[in-house]
């Protein structure tokens, strides 16, 4: 998380914006309920803007995914564990390759995680979540940077999918109602986005960090991420 922040901050840097330090938000669940910066000075580029939002992302991913493969090295196979204790945790799509290549054959849920393979995946949640496509988050920044016009519609489809995702999870018995939560509070308080008046397209180079970090979303999503218990 502090990878993560510390891209934006030092994008925002780079670039003259003015912003704070990572603030992190306390949590009894896994210790924060995550972190963000906060940006005084506004931005009046597409490129500045993306390039915040795209480092964030990108950074964080490049500390995760070693120890991810660290962390799942160190990890052990013990049969049924996951259904051992009250909560068991979704497999991001990383995760799913990763141990398919150190634990050939065995089941997700015979893996007990390394603490730091364990850390690994709250980072890739936190990667997921602020890659959604939608309002102020990361995901909505780099949207808006490449589709200005499209950046209302895409943000309400959005919202309109995690609901749907999150009902169709309750009914398969998942008790994960992560998504229905996340999509009533986007909806009324993350769809909109500051106006950044600039004609202006992306260089190729940034439109190639676009695919990736769509990558990286990818790599980093679990359709349930707690599939019971807590969001």
């Amino acid at each position: 998380l502090t990878a993560h922040e510390m891209g934006h901050y030092l994008a925002a840097t780079y670039h003259r914006v003015d912003a704070s330090l990572p603030y992190f938000m306390p949590s009894p669940f896994m210790g924060t309920f995550g972190a963000f910066i906060r940006v005084r000075s506004a931005i009046c580029s597409k490129r500045v803007l993306f390039d915040i939002g795209v480092a964030g992302p990108l950074a964080g991913f490049v500390f995760l995914l070693p120890a991810f493969a660290v962390g799942l090295a160190f990890s052990k196979v013990i049969p049924n564990i996951a259904h051992q204790g009250n909560v068991q945790f979704g497999v991001p799509t990383l995760q799913w390759l990763l141990q398919g290549a150190i634990f050939p054959g065995a089941r997700t849920v015979d893996i007990y995680l390394h603490p730091v393979a364990r850390a690994a995946w709250v980072g890739t949640f936190a990667t997921a979540m602020n890659l959604l496509p939608i309002g102020q988050l990361d995901g909505g920044h780099i949207l808006y940077a490449f589709f200005p016009t499209w950046h209302k519609r895409v943000s309400l489809f959005m919202c309109g999918a995690l609901l749907a995702l999150g009902v169709a999870l309750l009914l398969l018995g998942t008790a994960w109602y992560g998504w229905i939560v996340w999509s009533v509070i986007l909806f009324f308080l993350g769809r909109r986005h500051p106006m950044v008046y600039d004609a202006s397209t992306l260089s190729v180079g940034r439109r190639k960090l676009g695919w990736i970090a769509l990558v990286v979303f990818i790599l980093c999503f679990a359709y349930a991420p707690i599939v019971a218990g807590g969001l």
